[in-house]
């Protein structure tokens, strides 16, 4: 075996200081989800394993590792929010994934400003420059390759409707590096964000 690379099986454990599963898998965007129950009780939590995973409907995702606030509200609503985190933002955002009781409005607790959707009833975060508004579309319990179903939840929505600042709109082009997005890395406290200097240009082949 060629000792540059270290090889491990996870079910027997990585071997490492810290699992590198996730800053393999990275740098990812945060699901920056906000949402009700059915009585109305606001939650707000970010969502590091989140994507998009289809254009036409526009379908966005996250997993959520555990039966949190998030999920349970969303099943009783069947609506969510999903709000752009940036550099901006982080200090707020981080303190919204605070492990607190479903009482606690993590709006008020991260100093954030609640402002109405237009297509559902979950408001969106006011500071933020893009959010989505997302009716949910599916809930899937993810399972391993031996059938045995595992404690994490896949919540899909599909987009129905778009709030994007008008300053992050280059002659009709959203501007990916002046919203500053943060993202998710491996390590125990690792970020990125994007900025114009990563940027390079790759059309695809015709």
């Amino acid at each position: 075996m060629n000792d540059d690379i270290h090889f491990y099986e996870p079910a027997s454990g990585h071997g490492l200081p810290h699992d590198p599963f996730n800053a393999i898998v990275g740098p990812r965007p945060i699901g920056w989800i906000s949402s009700h129950n059915a009585q109305g009780r606001l939650n707000l939590a970010p969502y590091s394993f989140f994507n998009a995973f289809n254009y036409t409907p526009p379908i966005i995702g996250f997993a959520s590792i555990g039966a949190k606030d998030t999920l349970h509200n969303i099943e009783q609503t069947r609506e969510f929010g999903w709000n752009l985190a940036t550099r901006a933002l982080a200090e707020q955002m981080n303190i919204s994934c605070a492990a607190v009781p479903p009482e606690v409005n993590e709006f008020e607790l991260a100093g954030l400003t609640t402002v109405a959707s237009r297509r559902i009833a979950v408001p969106r975060v006011a500071e933020s420059p893009v959010s989505f508004e997302c009716r949910l579309t599916q809930v899937l319990q993810l399972q391993g390759v031996d059938g045995v179903a595992v404690p994490t939840w896949l919540v899909l929505g599909e987009v129905v409707g778009v709030h994007i600042a008008r300053h992050l709109l280059k002659d009709g082009i959203y501007d990916t590096a002046a919203a500053q997005p943060i993202l998710r890395g491996g390590g125990p406290a690792d970020y990125f964000t994007v900025s114009p200097d990563n940027l390079f240009k790759m059309f695809r082949p015709r």
